[in-house]
C-alpha cells in the first residue's frame, strides 16, 4: 500500500526495507531530510533512536519437515533459528503479542481480554480480572475499568464470572505437517493480506450470529435493459463506449435502493446501540492475488448506473495492483459478493465486519418456471442474504430482500 508523506523533503534513509512482513505500529519506516539539511546527519540521527539490529522474524516452532521453496519442486534451505535473546529481552514477535494485549486467561479456562496497562494496574491493586466488566472494544478490560473496580464499580458477581468451557484448540502446524509425507508438498508462507483475511473471517463467524435468506430473481427485463443501455452509450473518436453496464452494477444499485426503502436494515450493530446509516455505502468483493478486498461505492443510492460502473472498474483495476487507499475499502454499510461469472449457482457469504448484511449473487441462467399455469423458460439469478441476526432479524431481512427483488426484476424502478 502506498503511503504519502505529508511533508516535503529528500529520502535520506530507508529504515524498513521493502518486503518486510511485520512492522510495529508507529515504527519509523523512513527518514526525510528537510531542504538544506545534511542527508548523512539526518540518517545518523534516526540511527540512534532505532535499534541497530534488524527485526527478526518470529522463531518457528520445530517442524517435522523443512519448508519447501515457493516454486514447484524447488527446495529452499532451512532457515536458521535466531540466536537466543539475552535474559530479560523479548523477541519482536513476543513483544508484538504483548502490545496487542491478547489478554489474561481466567482460572476457568476462558480468556479475559485486557490491555497490558490494565493487567499491571490490576496486579498492583490486587484486582481479579475475571470479575472486571470491560468497557473497551469487544469487552476488553482497559485502565479505566481497573480504576472503577478499585472503587467497587463495574464488577461482576462471582457467579457471573466467565465459566464458558475453553474452545478446542486447533491442531498445531507440527501436527498438521506430521500427517503428510516429507517432500509431498511445497510450503508457501502466508503474506499479511492472507493473515488479515483469515483473522477477520474467523472473527466474523465466531462473533456474528449469521442468518441466511435465499430467493430467485427473474432478470429477463434487466438483461434487455442492459443491452439497450450499452448499445446507446456514447462513443469517443476511437469508438470506445463511455460506459459498459454489467449485471453487477444493477445489483449494486438495487441493493443500495433497497436499503433506503427498508432503512432499519441499513444498520451496524455495536454493543451499546445501533448505527442507522443515512446513505447506502456498498462494498463489492474484488478478487486479488492471494485474497480479496472490498472497495466501497459511497452513496450508491444516488449514483447512476454508468457512474457506478466506471467507479467499480477503477476500483477493481487499482485493487489488483494494490493501489487502493484505506478510505476506499474501509467502512460501508453492506457488501456484495458475486461469483456468478464463475458459474456458481448459489452460495452464502461471510459477513464483513462491521457490516450487518452481505448479498451473495449467483449466476443468471435459463431455468424452467411456471407462468400462468404453463411451463416457460426464464433467466433466473439466485441471491442469498447473510444477516447479523442481532441487527437484522428474519422478517426485516426478508422485507429488505423483497425490496431488492422488486427492483432487480423491474430495473426501470431504479431510475424513478
Amino acid at each position: 500500500m502506498e503511503y504519502e508523506a505529508v511533508d516535503e523533503g529528500t529520502l535520506a534513509k530507508i529504515v524498513v526495507p521493502a518486503g518486510t512482513q511485520d512492522v510495529a505500529v508507529n515504527a519509523v519506516i523512513a527518514v526525510l531530510a528537510a531542504e538544506g539539511e545534511d542527508m548523512k546527519a539526518a540518517a545518523a540521527g534516526v540511527a540512534k533512536s532505532v535499534p541497530a539490529k534488524p527485526a527478526s522474524a518470529p522463531t518457528p516452532s520445530p517442524q517435522p519437515s523443512p519448508p519447501r521453496g515457493e516454486g514447484a519442486g524447488s527446495a529452499a534451505p532451512r532457515a536458521q533459528s535466531p540466536s537466543p535473546l539475552p535474559s530479560g529481552e523479548r523477541s519482536p514477535a513476543e513483544a508484538e503479542r504483548r502490545r496487542a494485549g491478547e489478554g489474561a486467561r481466567a482460572s476457568s479456562g476462558s480468556r479475559i481480554f485486557s490491555s497490558p496497562l490494565a493487567r499491571r494496574l490490576a496486579k498492583d491493586a490486587n484486582v481479579d480480572l475475571n470479575r472486571v466488566q470491560g468497557s473497551g472494544p469487544h469487552g476488553r478490560v482497559i485502565a479505566r475499568d481497573i480504576d472503577a473496580a478499585k472503587s467497587g464499580k463495574g464488577l461482576r458477581s462471582p457467579s457471573a464470572a466467565p465459566t464458558a468451557m475453553p474452545m478446542a484448540a486447533s491442531p498445531s502446524e507440527a501436527q498438521i505437517r506430521a500427517l503428510y509425507e516429507d517432500g509431498s508438498y511445497d510450503f508457501v508462507p502466508h503474506d499479511n493480506i492472507r493473515k488479515i483475511i483469515a483473522q477477520r473471517l474467523t472473527l466474523s463467524k465466531q462473533t456474528i450470529p449469521h442468518f441466511y435468506l435465499t430467493l430467485d430473481c427473474d432478470i429477463g427485463k434487466l438483461l434487455s435493459a442492459r443491452e439497450e443501455i450499452n448499445a446507446a452509450a456514447p462513443k469517443d473518436k476511437d469508438g470506445k463506449p463511455a460506459y459498459k453496464i454489467s449485471v453487477n452494477d444493477f445489483v449494486i444499485k438495487a441493493l443500495a435502493l433497497a436499503l433506503q426503502r427498508v432503512p432499519d436494515s441499513n444498520v451496524t450493530w455495536t454493543e451499546t446501540g445501533m448505527l442507522h446509516h443515512k446513505h447506502s455505502d456498498v462494498g463489492v468483493a474484488v478478487a486479488i492475488p492471494g485474497g480479496l478486498i472490498t472497495p466501497v461505492v459511497r452513496n450508491a443510492e444516488a449514483k447512476s448506473l454508468s457512474t457506478i460502473s466506471n467507479e467499480m472498474k477503477d476500483y477493481a483495476a487499482r485493487a489488483r495492483t494494490r493501489h487502493l487507499k484505506p478510505q476506499e475499502y474501509q467502512g460501508g454499510s453492506t457488501a456484495i459478493s458475486n461469483l456468478g461469472m464463475y458459474g456458481i449457482k448459489d452460495f452464502a457469504a461471510v459477513i464483513n465486519p462491521p457490516h450487518a448484511t452481505i448479498l451473495a449473487v449467483g449466476a443468471g441462467e435459463e431455468r424452467a418456471v411456471v407462468r400462468n399455469g404453463a411451463p416457460a423458460v426464464a433467466n433466473i439469478m439466485t441471491v442469498t442474504l447473510s444477516t447479523d441476526h442481532r441487527a437484522v432479524d428474519g422478517a426485516l431481512g426478508a422485507e429488505m430482500l423483497g425490496a431488492f427483488k422488486k427492483l432487480i426484476e423491474n430495473p426501470v424502478m431504479m431510475v424513478v
